[in-house]
């Protein structure tokens, strides 16, 4: 699949080089998602979960150094919501940090630990953490969807300083777009959730959250919807779509890929397919940091493969070109009521591209490697 032309592409034309980072170990390896990268800014060290239970709610955060296999343990006992996003963990302060959000004494913490030094403070409580950049020290965070009540706005954490602003209230989101957000939650009231920066961090996205009262490691804990994007910068909303998808920010913060093989500008909102691509079903889409291509996971039924089977494709934003660079079974893994997808993400030079694979009983994290890299 995919025809070879001379550009970053053709690299993935070959076989890739793909292998567990952590071959033989007997637990889940989990990276968090497709929006953030495992691999630490400098290269050296890939940031995951480790689990030794089934069903991937407990246990280490860790990073292991990918020239020596040297395993470094960062934070202990971590509880997560589920084995999906696990600790929300990622690289801040250029790397000399990692943050993370973890379940202690009933109160969800958000945490952050430094890597050299395994200094631990925790920075907020009562929230859940998502999205930032590795050279930031800002994350965004909300309060957890199931039970907002306390903390219903759009929170920005300085995890150097410690200060948490509010940059988007609920009450405002509701002023701006009422009229939509009652015909799709009634009268439930809304939270603003799972934020993502811009990687210039002068927009964000996120989308709203009403909940329904069930236990929060259910599908019953919360009814979540639409894609809002917000300009942190002037203080304005940009646009309101009615579908979330699993959207993520282009390098040059002006464009946020979504599904279905979707081009948004984020002024406008106005959007634009990339042409001559197929349906990638269960798609989670990701910008190589040169913003020249894309790499998705997909479900691989529809491509010749058996049931269960997922895929890592890597193609070209311009469209017309993509190839599978590993296909996998994947009906194993976590036993989480809401198990990790493959989440694919590139590193930070665009060379590998990591992602979870759960072809035996343990989610592992795995990595391919471009040909000729």
């Amino acid at each position: 699949m995919g025809e070879r032309f001379p550009d970053e592409f053709a690299h993935w034309c070959d076989e890739a080089a793909v292998s567990a980072v952590l071959p033989g170990e007997n637990r889940h390896s989990i990276h968090t998602y497709f929006n953030v990268c495992p691999e630490s800014p400098d290269g050296r060290w890939v940031l995951y979960f480790a689990s030794p239970t089934p069903e991937g709610h407990e246990g280490d955060l860790c990073i292991v150094e990918r020239s020596t296999g040297e395993i470094r343990v960062l934070a202990r006992g971590v509880v997560t919501e589920d084995a999906h996003r696990v600790a929300c963990q990622q690289w801040v302060s250029g790397g000399r940090r990692v943050v993370f959000h973890d379940l202690r004494d009933g109160a969800w913490v958000i945490v952050s630990v430094d890597v050299e030094t395994l200094e631990e403070r925790v920075l907020a409580t009562g929230r859940q953490l998502a999205w930032g950049l590795p050279e930031a020290d800002l994350v965004p965070v909300y309060g957890p969807h199931w039970d907002p009540e306390a903390y219903r706005d759009l929170d920005v954490l300085d995890v150097e300083t410690g200060d948490l602003r509010t940059v988007v209230t609920a009450d405002e989101v509701m002023e701006k777009y009422g009229n939509w957000i009652s015909e799709r939650f009634g009268g439930q009231r809304v939270s603003c959730f799972f934020p993502c920066l811009s990687p210039d961090l002068d927009r964000i996205f996120f989308k709203l959250s009403a909940p329904l009262g069930g236990d929060f490691r259910s599908k019953g804990a919360s009814d979540r919807e639409g894609l809002i994007c917000y300009d942190l910068e002037r203080s304005r909303f940009l646009f309101l779509h009615k579908r979330w998808g699993h959207p993520a920010w282009h390098p040059d913060s002006w464009t946020i890929i979504n599904t279905p093989n979707v081009l948004i500008n984020a002024e406008t909102g106005e959007c634009r397919s990339i042409l001559d691509l197929p349906q990638f079903p269960g798609s989670h889409p990701s910008i190589s940091p040169g913003g020249r291509l894309f790499v998705t996971d997909t479900r691989m039924d529809t491509f010749g493969g058996e049931k269960g089977d997922w895929g890592i494709v890597v193609g070209d934003l311009a469209g017309g070109h993509f190839e599978v660079v590993h296909a996998f079974p994947n009906a194993g893994g976590a036993t989480s009521w809401r198990p990790p997808h493959p989440h694919p993400i590139f590193s930070g030079d665009g060379r590998r591209v990591y992602f979870n694979v759960g072809s035996t009983e343990w989610t592992r994290l795995y990595v391919a490697e471009a040909a000729g890299e």
